[in-house]
């Protein structure tokens, strides 16, 4: 299909992965094609730019799953943009979460070239994507089976777990959120009731099973 006319705007702050997206989008036809690779970056970009799709990874350095917030506030920015969250998280919680803040469409990191451009040629005419047997596992929550420990979680929650789990400290998460120390405090005793830790291990045991 061709992509002649449409502007995408790359989110990721990997070089390796965006220059793999441009020459991708390249070969598909894709004649603009903007990149980001902070959050701040990405949002002043489409803010400026208004790109008609977007390719946006969740997770941003040590910032957690940040790019929810990324895609939420496009999403409020601009109703009309379509994007394409890509990301190497497989929980079902997280791509629904996703999907929630604004997503068009979401696929894996490890997906074929086919997969993601059959998956962009989706999101770019406004159609939502899923992979079959992710659409499955995220239809499966809410049928209550087996439920996600990070269903519960806030969006901020799930931002301070995933920081937890790579081994930051109570004052490094609140020096990377940009929060007080007692915040991080308060909220790792709401999240350690959440998921049932009966201390600080046992969350770290949790955040590292259930934040791959």
């Amino acid at each position: 299909m061709s992509q002649t006319g449409t502007s995408v705007l790359i989110a990721d702050d990997h070089p390796v992965i965006l220059k793999g997206f441009r020459t991708i989008m390249e070969d598909a036809g894709v004649e603009t094609i903007h990149e980001a690779t902070t959050i701040v970056e990405a949002y002043r970009s489409f803010y400026r730019l208004r790109p008609a799709v977007v390719i946006a990874d969740l997770t941003f350095g040590d910032q957690g799953i940040s790019g929810l917030s990324l895609i939420r506030r496009i999403r409020t920015l601009e109703g009309r943009t379509r994007i394409l969250a890509f990301s190497m998280h497989d929980d079902p919680t997280i791509i629904a979460r996703a999907l929630e803040s604004g997503a068009t469409g979401y696929v894996l990191k490890d997906a074929s070239t086919d997969e993601f451009l059959k998956a962009f040629d989706h999101v770019r005419i406004g159609k939502s994507y899923l992979d079959h047997e992710i659409a499955l596992r995220v239809a499966m929550l809410n049928a209550n089976v087996q439920p996600s420990p990070l269903a519960s979680l806030t969006e901020r929650e799930f931002q301070v777990l995933a920081l937890l789990k790579d081994g930051h400290s109570y004052q490094g998460i609140a020096d990377t959120l940009t929060m007080k120390y007692k915040t991080v405090v308060n909220l790792c005793s709401t999240i350690r009731q959440k998921l049932g830790a009966r201390n600080f291990a046992d969350l770290i045991r949790i955040a590292l099973k259930a934040v791959s």
